[in-house]
Formats: C-alpha cells, structure tokens, sequence
C-alpha cells in the first residue's frame, strides 16, 4: 500500500498525516523512489481486470417504492416542477455532511447502496458503519463497494484484520459487501511483490464517492468517510462539499453505482477474509468506543435520534433543478481516455460570461491553460480556487502546480490559494467542539455562468484524468448555482485565501487579510523542503 501511496500521489489518505516524523516522511519519499522503478518497467500497459475465481451475481437497484420519507418528498417535487426536476441541498459544513448522511441511513426504508475510495474505521467510519447495520438489522437492502487499496485501515495493523471484519458485516443477511480491484494477496510482504509485479493494474483506483438511500435520495461529492472529512480531526481537516438530491438524480447515481457493482473489476470479500464467527449487529457496535468517546459525537450518537425535524425541514431547503450523472468507466482501455476529464472540459468551455472552479488539486496541462485563454478571449471570467503549499496535505501535487501559476495568470484568469487558518474554520470545518490544527481544501467543484453547477470526486491532475474513475453531477438550476457561487466567491475571500497576483516585473506577490508577502505561504520549513523533494518525479505520479 505505501509503495502505491507514494507513487499513485498521496491524496485523500494515501499520504501520511501531517504530524508523522520526518523519518516517516522520507521513508515515503524513499518508497517513492522504488515505485518510480517499477512504473518505469510497467509503463504503457493497458490494464486489464484482476483475475477471480468466479465473478460474483449481477445485482441492481430495486425500483423505487411509494412508501418512506424519500418518496413524499421526491412527489412534491415531482408535483411542483416535473418528473425531470430533483431537489438539490449543498453539504457545505462537515458537521452538516455527518449529519445527513446519519439523517438518510436511519430513515432507509428500503436499500442503502455505498460506493467510496476511502471508508476509515475511526470515530466517523465507525459511527456510519453501525448505522448502517442497525439498518440492516430492521429489513434494508445494504450493498457496500469499496476501493480495495487501503479502507478501513485506520486503528488496524494488518489487512487480514481489516478483511476479518468486512467478511463479519458481509456475513450479515441483508448487507453484501464487494471491492473494487481487489490485491490478490492480502498481506503487506505479499503486497510489496505484487506492486512490483502487476503495478499497472493496481494503479486503477476507483475514486467515486456516493450514498444511495431507497433509489430516491443521495449524496454525491468530495468526501470520504473519515473524521478529518466530517471536522473530527484534531490535527487537520478539510473543507470539502457534497449535494444532497433526492429524485431522478438517485436514480442516475444507481446507474453509476450497479455499472460498477457488476463489473469484472469488482469482487467479493477474499476468502482470506472468511471467518465462522457470527455476522456482526448493531446490537454489537452501536456505540463504538472510538465514536462514543469522541467530543464531538454526543448529540449524534444518540441511537434513539429519530431526525423528524431535519426530514420535516428538508423539502423546504431543497432547490429544484435537472442533473446528469456523469462517471468513468470501471475500467481504461488501451487507447481510451477516461469520460470525466472531456465532460468537465466540454462545461467550462461553454461558458458565456462567467466560470468559478474550486479544486483541490490542481496540476494542469496545455489544454487547460488554452482552454482558460480562449474563455478570456471571448470576455469569460475565470476565476480559480485551489489549495497554497500552506493548506496542502499533499506537498507533492504543489511541486508541480506552482510551475503553472504563471501561466494560469497570463491567460486571464484570477487565482486565490487557500489559507490554512481561515476564517470560516470554526464554522465550516471543524465540527465543535474540535479545533483542529490547520484547514485544508478538498473541493471539486464548478459554477459555469451561474446557471450549472459540478461537484463530484475528480481532481484537475495527471492522477484524476488518466489512472483513476471519478463521478460527479452536473445540475441545471440558477438557485443552485447562485448558492455555490456564493460560497466559492466567500472562499475567495481574503479572510479564508490568498490572491495570487503578478508584479510588472513578473514576481509572484500573495495577498490576503494576513497581508502580503512574495514567497509561498508554508506551514513549516518541511513542506518547502518537500516542495523540492517531489519535483524529482513526474507530475503524471500525482
């Protein structure tokens, strides 16, 4: 894993927490060393899917049934503006993004269906998954798809501990857990021989992130399960985004969800993960030790929380719109590109007047920057928000950013880098009573001319249109997109980022409510030396 993790760009949670010991860090910049050797034998294959005895049953998303709390909602809905129209509810806040996903998972009447990159079994990981067994435990349908890199790892040391408890909730009447690519072997000496072996294959990562509840409501975005996603970190956590819709949008997010279910790439639990022991219950881990002693989880953990307000609330919070889902392919063909990438760049080229991103990770290419140029030729606003070296978890995707700004700047559009001590922290990332260390940008998002709107998983990097599957949603709404642009357009502030600017001498100059200064902004002397450290490789790592 940590081969892959420093090679494949260490994002999401594939890198190493920033308070690790600087032995820690270059042991990964070591590890990096090695994987770029085995990339180098490998490179240019086509990828091709992991063998398996047997491919597990089809299996789809049932129809959606007229009963449950979904269904009223998504009827007057349907009522007021058509059958095409869903109701869309950004998730800017994290303690809003835990809550909700609470709110739909003990309101399933019917099915649950769960496809993420990373599901952490801390404090967060551990309170969504009890949820979603005490769901089980009442009659739902759960089906459960993972990325097989690295989930549930968190608080484990080993894979086969980690295999040991999905077979124990696979084992469970109404839940059928399946990975996505799977290590055919589930130890850490026997991974390291594998990556060497068949390296491009495990470098298809599937990067999805979904939650699907009674085929009438999802939640579609950024973030993955894990406490810095939901502001429970102590050290560090993200500001990210994620929408709520509920109607035909659910229905287009199953579509993604049972074209990658039944695909060749997915495979069940391994059988090195197969145990006698009972199936677990809710009765078992409803009040995890990690989540029930966590500061934060009180008022959440509460397992008699029936959400009438929140569900009685929501109609009213919800804006009307149209969407596409849009995704990759499980799998990329030689030759073939990835979907993701030209759907993106197909909606910001259509912009009349205005475009805003907001993106994470960004490492662009010439088509990208002659993208922005002919945008600025035709009278376009670009206006870009994306991470500084000091909000950075990955320092690595900022070596071969900053290469970029320049170019970015010529070409017309306004740049703002986060800051790490935004002003908006307390209310918008950390989840009380947490304080956390530092804030870091993990949105992907887009607001073409205030009238569409994207927010889905994918980065604007090498690691996002080439090797990984991404997802993301396209809605047709000006309530929507008003709502989003407002949000970048606070991001933007100088309270919460830095505008990047050019001097007539074509120094780069950051300025912000911290004042201004000609270098860029870092957290400590590590991050720059690693901004150097990581130039070394190739930018399409990350």
């Amino acid at each position: 894993m940590h081969v892959l993790a420093a090679q494949g760009r260490c994002y999401d949670r594939l890198r190493p927490r920033p308070t690790e010991s600087t032995l820690n860090c270059f042991r990964q910049f070591g590890l990096a060393v090695a994987s770029f050797f085995f990339a180098c034998l490998v490179a240019g294959c086509a990828s091709a899917p992991p063998e398996q005895e047997a491919l597990p049953p089809p299996s789809f998303a049932s129809a959606p049934r007229p009963d449950g709390v979904f269904s009223r909602i998504e009827e007057t809905i349907r009522a007021k503006h058509g059958d095409e129209a869903s109701g869309f509810r950004l998730l800017d806040r994290n303690s809003e993004a835990l809550k909700w996903r609470l709110v739909l998972i003990d309101n399933a009447s019917h099915s649950i269906d769960l496809q993420y990159y990373v599901w952490f079994g801390d404090a967060a990981g551990q309170l969504l998954m009890a949820r979603v067994i005490a769901a089980a435990d009442r009659g739902v349908r759960v089906r459960v798809l993972f990325d097989d890199l690295n989930t549930m790892l968190i608080r484990m040391t080993s894979p086969e501990l980690r295999d040991a408890m999905l077979a124990r909730i696979d084992r469970h009447a109404n839940i059928e857990v399946r990975v996505f690519n799977a290590w055919h072997e589930r130890d850490w000496a026997g991974r390291a021989v594998e990556v060497a072996a068949d390296f491009d294959r495990l470098n298809r990562r599937m990067h999805n992130k979904q939650m699907v509840v009674d085929n009438r409501v999802a939640i579609i975005g950024g973030r993955n399960i894990g406490n810095e996603y939901m502001g429970l970190n102590g050290e560090f956590n993200f500001h990210d985004l994620d929408v709520l819709g509920v109607g035909p949008v659910a229905r287009q997010a199953s579509a993604v969800f049972d074209r990658y279910w039944n695909s060749k790439w997915v495979s069940r639990i391994p059988s090195s993960g197969a145990s006698a022991a009972s199936a677990l219950t809710a009765e078992m881990i409803e009040l995890p030790p990690a989540a029930a002693a966590h500061p934060a989880m009180q008022e959440l953990i509460a397992g008699a929380r029936s959400w009438s307000a929140e569900v009685a609330a929501l109609l009213e919070s919800l804006s009307s719109g149209r969407s596409v889902v849009h995704t990759d392919a499980p799998s990329r063909e030689a030759g073939k590109r990835n979907h993701m990438p030209e759907a993106f760049r197909a909606l910001m080229r259509s912009a009349r007047r205005e475009v805003l991103i907001n993106n994470a990770y960004i490492i662009p290419d010439e088509n990208f920057i002659s993208d922005l140029g002919e945008l600025a030729n035709r009278g376009v606003t670009v206006r870009i928000l994306t991470n500084s070296l000091a909000s950075h978890d990955v320092p690595a995707v900022n070596a071969h950013y900053e290469g970029w700004r320049r170019d970015i700047l010529r070409s017309g559009a306004t740049l703002h880098e986060f800051r790490q001590d935004p002003a908006i922290k307390e209310e918008f990332v950390d989840t009380a009573p947490v304080r956390s260390g530092f804030a870091g940008l993990h949105t992907k998002a887009m607001v073409i001319d205030r009238e569409r709107s994207f927010v889905g998983s994918m980065n604007l990097d090498p690691r996002s249109f080439i090797f990984n599957s991404e997802m993301g949603v396209v809605i047709d709404s000006a309530p929507v997109s008003e709502a989003l642009a407002g949000r970048i357009e606070r991001d933007m502030n100088p309270a919460n980022s830095w505008q990047v600017t050019l001097a007539p001498d074509g120094a780069l100059v950051w300025k912000s409510g911290a004042g201004e200064r000609t270098t860029q902004p870092a957290r400590d002397s590590w991050q720059r030396v690693q901004n150097v450290l990581f130039k070394l490789f190739p930018s399409s790592y990350y």
